[in-house]
């Protein structure tokens, strides 16, 4: 039996990891290849140009300004996703007084959590639809309506929420970040119900407030979890095609002026619209190795002993 233990297991491993190597590395490779020539997209003849998509790419100043929005999207939507998802996964937790052994959630607690969870429901379709209405430049968007509603609207100039290249890209922001807090209040609600109720109720002893609760007891406890939120968020901030691609009015997004221009957006406008694929795909190879880079240097700088109770 043990001699016959690892051809047993290999038998089982053939199936899935030559699946993996089909539909996953394989993919990768040829996209790699393609970076290095000058592939149109509609036709199987190509010539090796080595690396002077990767050089066109250095001297292109959509694809810079793409590659500093997807910056600001990964220095924002992770970081005050997180902080929302804690403070509101914290009060429906521990955030009142009273209740078994002196901790309990908000008064509300369970209403605010399918509340905060409504949006994980809806597609990207929908979410779109539903913020073009929001934002819609005229008196009939919600935004708008309610600013005229309490006089602080011009009816005759409205303000063209995503039209509007100083305003577009946060309002994408604010729609990634509603859409994402909720899953990620749920995930550290789960975290925080794991931890023993006797370690607040020795902090509440102590006379902690929620302020030092929070940062000596709670955090300290989720940071593995933080970790992992980080790591999804900022990998959906190195994309973010779905959400900006129907919610702009442009080709594949992009906004007015490329001013909610991503990497992927712009990518798939050389790909489908400029049909420059062997470009799109020198894209496509710079956005996975920044993708590993932000995951790899993120997990290591976020690293900390594990902490057991």
């Amino acid at each position: 039996m043990h001699r016959k233990k690892y051809p047993f297991i290999a038998g089982f491993l053939v199936l899935p990891v030559g699946l993996y190597l089909l539909l996953v590395v394989w993919p990768y490779i040829q996209t790699i290849s393609y970076s290095f020539t000058d592939w149109s997209g509609a036709s199987q003849k190509f010539d090796f140009i080595g690396f002077d998509n990767y050089r066109d790419l250095a001297k292109d100043d959509v694809f810079i300004k793409a590659l500093q929005h997807n910056a600001l999207l990964l220095i924002l939507v992770p970081t005050l996703t997180i902080l929302l998802s804690l403070f509101f996964a914290f009060m429906v937790n521990v955030g009142g007084r009273g209740g078994a052994g002196g901790v309990s959630g908000v008064k509300g607690s369970g209403f605010y959590r399918i509340i905060f969870f409504f949006p994980q429901v809806l597609s990207v379709a929908i979410l779109a639809i539903l913020f073009k209405a929001v934002y819609r430049g005229d008196d009939s968007g919600l935004i708008n309506g309610t600013l005229q509603a309490v006089g602080l609207g011009d009816k005759n100039h409205p303000t063209e929420w995503l039209n509007d290249p100083d305003l577009v890209l946060w309002c994408i922001v604010f729609v990634m970040i509603w859409a994402g807090a909720g899953f990620y209040m749920v995930l550290f609600s789960a975290a925080m119900q794991s931890i023993p109720r006797d370690i607040y109720e020795a902090a509440l002893l102590d006379g902690a407030g929620r302020f030092q609760t929070f940062f000596r007891v709670t955090l300290p406890l989720l940071w593995e979890t933080i970790q992992t939120a980080w790591v999804f968020l900022a990998i959906l901030a190195m994309d973010a095609f779905l959400l900006i691609s129907t919610l702009t009015s442009q080709d594949f997004g992009g906004g007015p002026d490329h001013s909610s221009e991503v990497i992927s957006t712009y990518l798939m406008r050389n790909f489908q619209t400029y049909s420059k694929s062997g470009y799109a795909c020198a894209m496509g190879v710079v956005m996975l190795l920044l993708t590993l880079i932000v995951s790899i240097v993120t997990l290591r700088l976020s690293r900390r002993d594990r902490i057991e109770y």
